[in-house]
């Protein structure tokens, strides 16, 4: 299995509030973890990195070989739920990080499984045969109109409360997490981003940067268009390929 990853504080931001980690346990096992955080200047920085840090050891400490799926998810809902009580005592005993957290979206990925976890509008793809499909769904109240039929697909592409997630790590004591999983075979390709790419990249233009089966240069691709598009947020990208 291959992994490419990049990240970019794009054309506006002063820095980079994304945070990602990769590992691989083998050639059939691989992980990924993206956050974007949030709450200034500071607490995005601070709680992106401390999520990312905390899911990573979890998942490392935690893993074994012969895991079955069950175990998989179990591992994951705690190492999310472990990262949202470090970011919020964190904030709770530090005036100046109040109201901090991040948006995490994780995947274990064994031989033609993914497993995937998240919370907020960080997202995860599944790409193959020229298709793009969005695995998981935006905590956001931008989803919540759609969902619910007060705006069209179009109207939330540029609805100006687009960036009001209602979901976040840290934000609050106790987090829901959503689980999904999805096959993958030898042509299906797994996308992890930020909104600064899915706000920036449109799916055929993500279907057009990747169709080629270069791999490798998929990660760059994607976030050198976010940029030529605008590139007005953190732009992270992972991508796991068979």
């Amino acid at each position: 299995m291959r992994i490419v990853a990049k990240t970019d504080k794009g054309h506006i931001r002063d820095s980079n509030q994304d945070a990602y980690a990769v590992g691989e346990f083998s050639n059939e096992v691989v992980w990924a973890v993206v956050c974007d955080g949030m709450g200034g200047a500071v607490g995005g920085n601070i709680a992106s990195a401390l999520a990312v840090k905390v899911i990573s050891d979890k998942i490392n400490v935690s893993y074994r070989d012969q895991m079955r799926d069950t175990s998989i998810k179990n591992m994951l809902d705690s190492a999310l739920n472990a990262a949202n009580i470090e970011v919020f005592d964190m904030a709770e005993d530090k005036p100046d990080l109040r109201g901090m957290g991040t948006t995490v979206v994780c995947a274990v990925v064994k031989d033609n499984q993914a497993f995937i976890a998240h919370a907020g509008d960080s997202r995860a793809y599944v790409l193959k045969n020229n298709e793009i499909h969005q695995v998981t769904t935006d905590h956001s109240v931008v989803q919540d109109l759609l969902d619910k039929g007060k705006i069209t697909s179009e109207q939330a592409l540029h609805h100006p409360n687009k960036n009001i997630i209602t979901r976040a790590v840290g934000v609050e004591k106790d987090i829901d997490i959503d689980f999904d999983q999805v096959d993958l075979d030898d042509d299906s390709t797994l996308l992890l981003c930020t909104d600064g790419l899915s706000n920036y990249v449109s799916n055929e233009e993500i279907i057009e940067l990747t169709k080629d089966k270069k791999h490798y240069a998929f990660a760059d691709r994607l976030v050198n268009r976010a940029n030529e598009n605008g590139g007005g947020d953190n732009i992270t990208a992972v991508v796991i390929s068979k």
